[in-house]
């Protein structure tokens, strides 16, 4: 085996996989299935969304943060609220997503690409967005896992115009075994290919976005889309177990909690079962407060987090729409990269094949109230695009969907990868458990001995019948430093598959 890709669809991992047996990197992979999810994966991603990627290759590691930014440098005024719509996961977990024209913030998807392309891609673009645009063109099957997230997401894309059509063309949400087609997104894609970003952020893409959503309420104007770039970054370190995590830094808020949880795991003991994660968990939710929020710009935060006199031991006491993609080629170069649509906004922009993010409008990621965020700043997110080095090489790369549930899954991965010796397929299956707005939900496999211990001190625990997409998507690729051997964990939550060369 030669490489690796661990992505959401099949089709996505094989559009990857193709990429690495004509000689590409992982990064040329990356960007191909990043593009192929535009059309596989439609409601999760595409040119309207936002994303990171982690890059390892040779003593180099580095975070590209393509994220979506708020809005509003043009001081356009909100002409339109946030509209709530219940998603009902299922007859247990109803989350409430906001959407409509006032939640779009400005994509990022575009630019970040094209950066990781020019910066360590081998491959010409044109070459790489061409299973995209078939996929778009010809239609992209739509499995059991997307069929879900089409149904569970209907009283989004039900609400305008445009997304009605798309995900019920003929009057009825598409179903397991139907193919998805999207031309709009096709042209978009070619254009993409001959244009580049120019035409999403000063063209006729990028004027369309605002017009129409100004017109329609929402706060996107033209300099917001214009002054948009792609940041490098360097990422978060943390020790965990005898190796280097490498995560995604401030202004995002994932990467760092992460990290914190793992250095508390590292002092609770060797041993990270159900109840030391549940105290690490606590104490991240504790640590996220306001004080935090506005840390995330500044500096300073991850010495207060991170260095051992700044971790908080007291949660000892409790003891008491997004999509991502991980590549690893022969050479040991690693591409992570995650891409949210969020739950998507419902805003399908005429003429353009982009559907809006709703990035204004999810509650996790604007702890401090809708709209507090300053026109230009990054979103937080809790996506983390994170890798885990031993010796100096790669040993995981993985990353996640879903939502807030995003970092208590990559946690427990890396958890079970990196102290329990899983492989990543196994790491990946092993069943979660989220702790959150005081109760523990537990998918069935929990050790039921630790789960009653946690609910004799209090904490309400929530057995949930089944693996379900609310966990997360981790979609991780592994090789053994001792041997090379490569492997990989397709998440089954989110339909995650996996492709070798």
């Amino acid at each position: 085996m030669t490489g690796v890709v661990a992505a959401g669809h099949p089709v996505t991992a094989e559009a990857g996989a193709d990429v690495l047996r004509e000689g590409g990197n992982a990064v040329d992979a990356a960007v191909c299935a990043v593009l192929a999810s535009f059309a596989a994966e439609s409601p999760l991603t595409g040119f309207g969304a936002g994303g990171f990627m982690m890059v390892h290759r040779g003593e180099e590691t580095v975070l590209l943060d393509f994220f979506v930014a708020a809005p509003g440098t043009d001081g356009v005024e909100r002409g339109a609220e946030l509209v709530p719509v219940p998603v009902h996961f299922d007859a247990e977990t109803v989350q409430t997503f906001y959407v409509g024209p006032a939640s779009c913030g400005v994509p990022g998807t575009a630019a970040g690409l094209e950066q990781a392309l020019a910066r360590f891609g081998t491959v010409p673009l044109a070459e790489l967005v061409k299973p995209a645009v078939r996929l778009a063109r010809e239609g992209a099957p739509v499995n059991a896992e997307q069929a879900y997230i089409l149904d569970i997401l209907e009283p989004i894309h039900a609400r305008l115009e445009g997304t009605r059509e798309l995900y019920a063309p003929a009057g009825r949400t598409l179903r397991e075994g139907d193919l998805f087609r999207f031309g709009e997104l096709a042209d978009a894609l070619e254009r993409f290919a001959t244009e580049g970003s120019e035409a999403f952020y000063r063209g006729e893409v990028a004027a369309a976005l605002s017009d129409f959503v100004v017109q329609h309420g929402g706060t996107l104007g033209p300099g917001d889309l214009a002054g948009y770039e792609a940041i490098s970054r360097q990422p978060i370190r943390a020790a965990f177990r005898g190796t280097e995590v490498l995560t995604n830094p401030p202004p995002s808020s994932g990467g760092i909690l992460i990290a914190y949880c793992l250095g508390l795991l590292e002092r609770l003991g060797e041993h990270s079962g159900p109840e030391q994660l549940v105290a690490a968990m606590g104490a991240a939710n504790d640590a996220r407060g306001e004080a935090f929020s506005e840390a995330l710009y500044g500096e300073g935060l991850e010495a207060s987090l991170l260095e051992p006199g700044g971790l908080d031991l007291a949660a000892g006491d409790l003891l008491g729409s997004t999509t991502h993609i991980s590549v690893l080629d022969g050479d040991g170069m690693c591409a992570s990269v995650t891409c949210s649509n969020g739950s998507g906004s419902g805003v399908l922009v005429p003429g353009t094949g982009v559907i809006l993010n709703n990035m204004l409008g999810e509650e996790d990621l604007n702890p401090l109230g809708f709209h507090a965020i300053a026109p230009g700043r990054r979103v937080p997110s809790m996506m983390a695009p994170t890798v885990v080095l031993r010796d100096g090489e790669i040993a995981l790369g993985l990353g996640s969907a879903g939502s807030n549930r995003i970092r208590s899954a990559i946690l427990q991965t890396i958890v079970r990868a990196v102290e329990q010796g899983m492989a990543a397929e196994q790491a990946v299956r092993a069943p979660r458990l989220h702790y959150e707005a005081g109760v523990v939900q537990a998918e069935p496999g929990i050790e039921e001995e630790s789960l009653a211990r946690i609910e004799a001190r209090g904490v309400p625990v929530l057995h949930r019948p089944a693996i379900n997409l609310f966990f997360g998507g981790v979609q991780a690729v592994a090789r053994d430093p001792s041997t090379g051997a490569l492997g990989g964990g397709g998440d089954p939550r989110r339909g995650g598959a996996v492709a070798t060369v």
